[in-house]
């Protein structure tokens, strides 16, 4: 399994855990997490990337933000996210700037506990 969907234990967020290489192939995962979401009205999403190294160029980052999210029926584009990150994976920074400078409600962390309270709070 590459990906894990699942609602946190207190109903707050939907986790999106994602498994080796990630970039925009993984929208169709980004969708089926937002789905889970809208069926429960929950609009907070943690993205745990700790097992996961983005491959995309500044290019296909940028496309990704700019057309792929915008174009995807069921992504919640007013959905407060947290990137979850290893300390010293760099991989994704680019990506969440990008994401940011979109208009996206989103921070990186490296702490599970600072993100789950970035996304209660």
């Amino acid at each position: 399994m590459d990906h894990e969907i699942f609602v946190s234990a207190d109903g707050s967020y939907i986790a999106l855990r994602i498994i080796g290489k990630t970039g925009r192939h993984r929208m169709a995962q980004v969708e089926e997490a937002h789905a889970l979401g809208a069926q429960r009205d929950i609009h907070r999403f943690l993205v745990d990337l700790r097992d996961a190294v983005n491959v995309e160029s500044p290019v296909q980052d940028y496309r990704m933000a700019y057309t792929d999210f915008p174009a995807a029926p069921q992504v919640d584009l007013h959905a407060r996210v947290a990137a979850l990150t290893v300390p010293g994976d760099h991989s994704h920074d680019f990506l969440v700037t990008v994401f940011r400078n979109s208009g996206a409600w989103i921070e990186q962390f490296d702490d599970l506990e600072m993100a789950e309270a970035y996304l209660r709070g």
